[in-house]
């Protein structure tokens, strides 16, 4: 399979709308990492515009899991506004921070009832697929493919990653980069091109973060 069978001939199919969407909800979702980096509190508004046109776009795809984020991103992101806003002397830029034993707890925990969450939904899948009537619905999991189970892994790491994001915890990054990493060639299988290279995108400026991160926390350390 050459590269134009994997981005291009995906879109031939898709409406100029569909393609409109998902570029414009990449742009703001680049957008809002890089915010991030800056630990610049525009993240929060930017990454919401990317995250409530990809609630639609996922559901319309079916990847339940990445829609279901993408709803929690942007609760999670008025959530996180709020808490940076408070915590910001100009009202822009914020202090970071390792996290304590007690947040990795809570992530570990909020990971696990994550994968248990997402595995159910997929579980009733069919029922939503049919338009919840259970009129001719077999219930299960057999109809779940590997990027299905994937998407699974990945809603799961990037609950925590969001978790850690809002608490302005380093360890945040940890999450994005393993989550992003994955979410490419799972984006490249459903079809989902122009996503895939966002996520290649995220993966580098999830490591730019990372490293950024650390370093003001050390420079303010000393």
């Amino acid at each position: 399979m050459n590269l134009y069978d994997l981005f291009v001939k995906p879109y031939e199919s898709y409406t100029t709308l569909q393609i409109f969407l998902e570029s414009f909800a990449a742009i703001f979702g680049i957008l809002s990492v890089y915010f991030s980096i800056k630990k610049n509190i525009w993240l929060y508004p930017t990454g919401i515009v990317s995250t409530l046109i990809y609630v639609y776009i996922l559901f319309n795809f079916g990847l339940l899991g990445d829609c279901m984020i993408n709803v929690y991103y942007t609760v999670m992101s008025v959530y996180g506004w709020i808490l940076w806003a408070k915590s910001s002397e100009d009202h822009i830029h914020v202090d970071v921070m390792w996290a304590s034993k007690k947040e990795w707890i809570y992530g570990i925990l909020l990971f696990l009832l994550s994968l248990i969450l997402v595995t159910v939904i997929y579980y009733y899948k069919p029922y939503i697929d049919n338009q919840f009537s259970m009129e001719g619905t077999n219930l299960g999991l057999y109809h779940l493919d590997w990027g299905n189970w994937l998407d699974v892994i990945t809603t799961s790491i990037f609950l925590v990653g969001m978790w850690f994001m809002a608490k302005r915890r380093i360890e945040n990054w940890i999450f994005w980069i393993t989550g992003d990493f994955i979410c490419m060639p799972m984006m490249i299988y459903k079809g989902l091109g122009i996503t895939s290279v966002q996520y290649l995108v995220f993966t580098i400026m999830a490591i730019q973060g990372y490293a950024s991160w650390k370093k003001s926390f050390k420079k303010k350390s000393l």
